[in-house]
């Protein structure tokens, strides 16, 4: 693979050519790993992801820069790492926390600047609270607000209708009833119908669409869970923790243990492992039949030939690998994301996939470089463009991506205990634990990418060179 070690300021695009002004769409899910048909031979039965696939350039090794919904988010709409943007939690507002964030130009922002027509369709900030950023947006944002629990049909049936009454949501839930008796069925008929009536003279548009799906609850109508048989669901492969894995970069699946159902203080049996990843695998069908609906809107519309096409995830997810659920770590499970650029005049990555690293933050000096409105965005952004990538995928434009996460991540700030920093290269991901109020090193991974790509094995001890080159490389980026 070719590796560019610089950031490209000229970009030679077919719109250029043509005059044209290209169009967004943005979609986003929430919790997705990459265990989807772009990737592979997965269980996940994914259609739509891979016709998606095959009009664009997939990217194999994607990575968040924090692998939990506000963080990610603030990171990769703002074009800043988190330290920058100061958002290491559900709750924290960029706009609040990052230096100078009220003048802070966001990524729709910077489109709508430059006279796009920008509109929010579904969770694409985060859902805690009554706005996401309206400043961000030409028109009000829309379905957007509330809990996962309450996007249920448990949650929206009246109390004296239900047959038992739960704490907070059931884990798990396959009813007959339509897609749009959940928030990703009414956000796919919105999405479509917006690109069906945008009119094709009318301003580029940059349209965002954030699913709620597959995030907790596992939640899908009937005949998506009827899409697998639940005697053949897969199981986690590794099952067990990482031999030598510090216990400071574990966790207790808080999550999921606080949806009714699951039980609180004992491992989960072989029949409960199967019923949750089956709900994962089927909520994943759903979501992807929402993507299949806005295709089919765009190719329908006047305006496929000239928009781009981003579908990505938040972070990942682990369900029972390395004895974990949820998010919230560095591993590889959780730090790597989906990741499809589909651009409709730049054919080279159609079809195929590549190998170059990329991150969550360098979406938006990409879209803004595929627009040509890139001017000096690189003088206040950190990711760089992927477009020389979608130009030429045999080519990269960094050798490592980075991922943070502190532990234990639910609960007060006050029981932190310390700072997990990843870096991911082609071959190794090392990880290094610092006290949270001394920042001293407190604990080591390394993990063998190429003989080891399912972190089974901490080989920290048996790689000193490997890990000082790479603590080394960890102190650079994050300035200590």
């Amino acid at each position: 693979m070719k590796c560019l070690t610089f950031v490209c300021l000229l970009l030679v695009s077919g719109y250029a050519k043509a005059g044209a002004v290209p169009n967004v769409l943005l979609i986003v899910a929430d919790d997705l790993n990459c265990d989807i048909g772009p990737y592979g031979d997965r269980a996940a039965i994914t259609p739509n992801l891979q016709r998606l696939a095959a009009r664009g350039l997939v990217f194999e090794r994607a990575y968040c820069q924090q692998a939990v919904c506000n963080p990610s988010r603030s990171s990769f709409l703002t074009g800043l790492r988190p330290d920058t943007v100061k958002v290491d939690d559900l709750r924290k507002y960029f706009r609040e926390t990052a230096v100078d964030g009220t003048n802070l130009i966001t990524l729709p922002q910077h489109f709508k600047n430059h006279g796009y027509f920008c509109q929010n369709i579904g969770k694409m900030f985060h859902n805690m609270g009554e706005t996401q950023d309206r400043r961000s947006w030409s028109i009000d944002e829309v379905l957007f607000k509330g809990t996962h629990a309450t996007d249920t049909v448990y949650a929206n049936t009246p109390a004296a209708l239900r047959e038992r009454t739960f704490a907070k949501a059931p884990v798990a839930e396959a009813l007959d009833v339509p897609d749009t008796a959940y928030r990703d069925g009414q956000i796919a008929n919105l999405a479509a119908a917006m690109l069906r009536d945008h009119p094709a003279d009318g301003q580029p548009f940059f349209l965002a669409v954030g699913f709620w799906r597959p995030h907790l609850p596992f939640v899908a109508p009937k005949k998506y869970w009827d899409l697998y048989d639940p005697e053949k669901i897969s199981l986690p492969e590794p099952a067990a923790a990482p031999v030598d894995v510090p216990a400071i970069a574990m966790h207790d699946s808080t999550e999921i243990r606080g949806y009714d159902g699951v039980p609180k203080n004992r491992p989960f049996t072989t029949k409960e492992i199967r019923h949750y990843r089956h709900g994962y695998y089927g909520s994943i069908s759903f979501l992807d039949t929402q993507l299949g609906e806005i295709l089919d809107a765009l190719d329908e519309s006047e305006h496929a030939a000239n928009t781009v096409v981003v579908f990505t995830s938040d972070h990942g997810f682990h369900i029972g690998e390395q004895t974990l659920w949820g998010k919230t770590t560095n591993f590889e499970l959780d730090a790597r994301v989906p990741l499809i650029i589909a651009d409709p005049m730049h054919v080279a990555g159609h079809g195929k996939s590549t190998t170059a690293l990329a991150e969550l933050v360098d979406l938006y000096p990409t879209l803004a470089a595929l627009a040509r409105i890139d001017g000096d965005l690189n003088k206040r952004l950190e990711g760089d463009s992927l477009a020389p990538v979608i130009f030429d995928p045999a080519v990269c434009v960094k050798d490592a991506a980075f991922t943070q996460h502190q532990h234990p991540f639910y609960g007060p700030a006050a029981n932190w205990k310390a700072w997990g920093y990843s870096i991911r290269t082609a071959e190794w991901r090392y990880t290094e634990w610092r006290d949270m109020e001394g920042g001293e090193v407190i604990a080591r991974e390394l993990y063998d990418h190429v003989h080891d790509p399912g972190e089974s094995r901490n080989v920290a001890t048996e790689y000193s060179e490997v890990v000082k080159f790479h603590a080394a490389r960890l102190a650079k980026q994050f300035k200590w």
